[in-house]
């Protein structure tokens, strides 16, 4: 999280802090006032959710069901309290955490042609939020899991990938790394522009981590705790196939298990596609799931709020 001054703070807290004629502030009031002082002067918050209720604000967020299913993935979504869930008082947390869990459940899948054995969450504020250049971020914790594939990235709401997908984060449970890309026409797929960042020594996605890129008409950055990890020039995507990152983008958080990538990264194909029996255990365990402490938009830098 970015550092704040006291002053700032002081000054965010005001329009929501306790008067004689106003009750105290709700915790969700305070959190908005700390996400709004964090991004700076000038800069606008135009998207928050600290996740501090206990269920999925419905004005943000869509679930995404059975019907869908790309990558070979080993899961099917469904919106369930068992798959997508809601804590307090996690340790590090700044509140509330939304929870997307993986869980096994053979036989329950819909789709025949997939049949999955495993049943997970994804979000997306698709027709509900929008927006063309900023600063997205969202602060998450993950699993050490040879397999897993949670995701944090935003995407056009378009033929794919025809107005293009940024991915802000994904991992596919080796711990020391994340990815990130662009992908667009031509280049897309195993073709898009992509990167790998790794920790810093003493820390993996175990941790707690803000991922964030800043978008702009020029290009995209990508950051990890404000460590710049990967610049994409708008000219060097130009060089791949057409710019298409001026249109409108929403942001979707997802936890899928198994599937072509991880498969890319670790060869197994039994008895998951690119995921191991010892991970689809603790999957059964319950013990894997991806935290997302809060997600925020921020105005392009230099548009100041209204």
């Amino acid at each position: 999280m970015r550092s704040l001054t006291l002053a700032a703070f002081a000054l965010a807290l005001s329009a929501c802090g306790e008067s004689a004629d106003t009750a105290p502030a709700t915790e969700a009031e305070v959190d908005a006032a700390q996400a709004q002082a964090d991004a700076g002067s000038g800069r606008e918050l135009i998207f928050s959710d600290e996740f501090s209720a206990d269920s999925l604000d419905p004005t943000k967020w869509n679930v995404v069901g059975m019907d869908f299913w790309v990558n070979e993935e080993e899961q099917a979504y469904v919106d369930s309290p068992e798959t997508i869930q809601f804590a307090s008082g996690v340790e590090g947390a700044d509140g509330g955490v939304l929870v997307l869990r993986p869980v096994y459940r053979p036989g329950e899948d819909t789709n025949e042609e997939r049949d999955a054995d495993f049943l997970s969450g994804r979000i997306n504020t698709r027709g509900n939020f929008e927006f063309t250049h900023g600063r997205a971020e969202a602060r998450i914790r993950m699993p050490d899991a040879v397999g897993v594939w949670p995701a944090f990235w935003l995407l056009a709401d378009a033929p794919w990938p025809s107005e293009g997908e940024i991915d802000i984060m994904e991992y596919v449970g080796q711990a020391d790394w994340t990815g990130v890309a662009l992908h667009g026409p031509g280049y897309s797929g195993d073709a898009g522009i992509a990167d790998r960042q790794y920790f810093p020594e003493g820390t993996d996605v175990t941790d707690w981590h803000v991922y964030a890129a800043e978008w702009t008409p020029e290009g995209v950055e990508f950051f990890v705790d404000d460590r710049l990890t990967f610049r994409v020039p708008k000219t060097n995507v130009e060089f791949f196939g057409e710019w298409v990152f001026d249109n409108p983008q929403f942001v979707v958080l997802n936890f899928a298990v198994g599937g072509i990538y991880p498969y890319k990264i670790n060869g197994i194909d039994e008895p998951y596609t690119g995921m191991p029996q010892e991970t689809a255990d603790r999957i059964a365990a319950g013990e894997l799931a991806m935290e997302v402490d809060w997600v925020r938009v921020y105005a392009p830098a230099g548009e100041a709020a209204e």
